[in-house]
């Protein structure tokens, strides 16, 4: 059922915001994954690029949606690339979404427990952080990594749950995935939020029937 995503805010004793496209840019990841490591890739290999992008979208594919799929080191390993490496040397893309920290800012006097959840590995997220200052903004951090399931699993949902004592009645989550709501919808989370513009450098997109904002700024 479609809901006031401000009432629902402020309803809410748990904010779960996702990183990668809620919080931050993801013009950084998708520039890494879809441009700069299929250049790489090329150069290793002694392709063209548009081959060795061809080629990392099927890998990418075969496992997307489980943990292997954030798992910077299932990619070095796969491709004999130092991926980190690669993510460490273009920090300088990474950036909040517009407003973002603004609105991170705000939480901090509301009354509200705000939680970082991502699939995004620990190397990145770390990183992230270096860069951001964002763990200052929350009251707990939590990686996919950290419990062995990624986000779209529900032994994930489970395994934060008994970390954090989440109640789904009271709980609000922001995510730009739509695999990753659907999971946190059949787990029993409804104040459910999509991020509709999580790269800046492309369009919006559509919520796929989720209560839809362009960014977290929208909430207030």
């Amino acid at each position: 059922m479609a809901f006031d995503p401000k009432t629902g805010l402020a309803e809410a004793e748990t904010l779960m915001l996702d990183m990668d496209g809620t919080v931050l840019d993801l013009a950084y990841d998708n520039y890494m994954w879809l441009r700069h490591l299929p250049a790489r890739y090329a150069e290793k290999q002694g392709i063209s690029v548009e081959a060795a992008r061809r080629d990392l979208l099927a890998r990418y594919g075969a496992v997307q949606g489980s943990l292997t799929w954030y798992c910077l080191d299932h990619w070095s390993e796969r491709l004999g690339l130092d991926v980190f490496r690669l993510h460490q040397d273009e920090r300088h893309r990474i950036g909040y979404l517009p407003g973002a920290r603004d609105f991170l800012e705000r939480m901090r006097d509301a009354a509200v427990r705000v939680l970082l959840v991502t699939n995004s590995h620990p190397d990145t997220l770390r990183l992230k952080d270096e860069v951001t200052g964002l763990f200052a903004y929350f009251d707990g951090v939590y990686s996919a990594h950290h419990f062995g399931y990624a986000k779209e699993c529900r032994e994930f949902w489970d395994a934060l749950r008994a970390e954090t004592a989440f109640d789904p009645a009271t709980t609000m989550f922001v995510d730009d995935s739509h695999p990753v709501l659907e999971s946190a919808r059949d787990y029993g989370i409804r104040k459910l939020v999509a991020v509709t513009r999580p790269d800046t450098s492309v369009a919006p997109r559509d919520s796929a029937g989720f209560v839809g904002i362009e960014g977290v700024r929208d909430l207030g």
